[in-house]
């Protein structure tokens, strides 16, 4: 839009729900960011085949931004996913893909106050919040997780030329093809003095590759709530595992790894593939881990089971994030190195003054990956 003197100024832009018809221009809004790349049919899946989303009408899959020439401009993705805290079955909206067009920047708000004001969700979560979003949410009065450490991620090298040749690239050093060799050569020499962290595989049970979620994940499912029925949980029916992993496993992204006794589900893992194209890092992350028994110690030989197919398949790296104190101080007795974020990824707001309160006690979480748009 342009004044009677030549001036261009910037149109409000109009709010509206977000529908199925609006793919395209949104994968050409997130393009420059590296998002919409995935194709109609996987990117449509977190909704029409959502069990949630098919249970509660009218639910609005998000809201977008569009300027006076309808192209959108501005979008956030609004994820239904099932949540319980004891007997009480919740709903939570999960916000996914936040962007908008620089010229654009400062309608930010009004997304996301849609989204904090949608009256079917009876829990907000971000799981993926940067540094330039935190304060945005803080505005809205979500708050971070109180379990867990969301700004910064622990990790095992599996491939170290590789990884060094990525870290190398990230660094925009000269002649990072070539130094890739030496610096991977002076980490692994450096892992090798620290000693062998994996050795203890067969001395807690044998771990064995999954294809997907069979009748076994619904029984641990169920005796999960029984055992920890003050905890607030993401729902982990094999049904809804099935819809949250069913692309990756397609494409061979996920891995399931499972540890059974006495013909029962001990424990499980679930890994997922989350590489970095821009800088050549191909990555697998520790997504999920449950237990029905007492201790966590099922947690080293699933690791173990992981670290080696990582080392197998050339993959670089297996990292781990968000995991609450008692799981995270077996991971760290692993010897992992860490990284720092840019934020605290987790943050959350619960609809009802009652259910904020439940919520502010850390032994009610057990956060992972799972949690919100992380692994989806």
């Amino acid at each position: 839009m342009t004044t009677s003197n030549g001036i261009s100024t910037q149109s409000t832009p109009k709010l509206r729900q977000a529908s199925f018809d609006d793919y395209a221009q949104i994968c050409a809004l997130g393009a420059p960011y590296g998002l919409g790349k995935e194709p109609y049919e996987e990117w449509a899946h977190l909704w029409a085949n959502n069990p949630v989303f098919q249970a509660v009408p009218d639910w609005p899959m998000g809201w977008v931004l569009e300027n006076e020439e309808r192209q959108i401009v501005g979008q956030l993705a609004n994820v239904p996913l099932a949540y319980q805290l004891g007997n009480r079955k919740l709903i939570a909206g999960a916000s996914r893909a936040v962007m908008v067009d620089p010229k654009y920047r400062t309608y930010s708000f009004q997304l996301l106050n849609q989204f904090f004001r949608q009256k079917k969700a009876d829990l907000f979560l971000a799981t993926t919040v940067n540094g330039q979003a935190t304060k945005l949410y803080e505005v809205f009065r979500a708050v971070r997780v109180p379990a867990g450490t969301w700004d910064k991620s622990v990790f095992w090298i599996t491939n170290y030329r590789g990884f060094a040749a990525s870290v190398l690239k990230m660094k925009e050093l000269p002649g990072a093809a070539a130094m890739s060799i030496p610096v991977g050569l002076g980490l692994w020499a450096r892992d090798a003095v620290a000693g062998g962290v994996f050795r203890t595989r067969g001395k807690y049970g044998e771990p064995e590759f999954c294809n997907g979620f069979d009748d076994r994940f619904d029984a641990f499912w169920q005796e999960l709530c029984e055992r920890y029925p003050g905890r607030l949980w993401a729902n982990r029916s094999r049904a809804t595992l099935a819809w949250h992993f069913k692309l990756p496993l397609e494409k061979k992204w996920a891995w399931i790894l499972t540890v059974s006794k006495g013909g029962k589900l001990a424990a499980y893992a679930i890994f997922l593939r989350q590489d970095n194209p821009v800088h050549g890092l191909m990555r697998m992350r520790v997504v999920d881990f449950q237990t029905v028994e007492p201790s966590n110690e099922l947690l080293r030989p699933l690791l173990a089971a992981a670290v080696e197919r990582c080392r197998k398949e050339r993959i670089h790296m297996l990292e781990a994030s968000g995991f609450a104190p008692d799981k995270q101080a077996v991971i760290d007795s692993l010897s992992p190195k860490s990284r720092n974020l840019d934020a605290w990824r987790y943050m959350y707001k619960a609809a009802q003054p009652g259910l904020a309160e439940q919520l502010k006690d850390p032994a009610v979480w057990d956060p992972t990956c799972l949690d919100g748009d992380a692994s989806l």
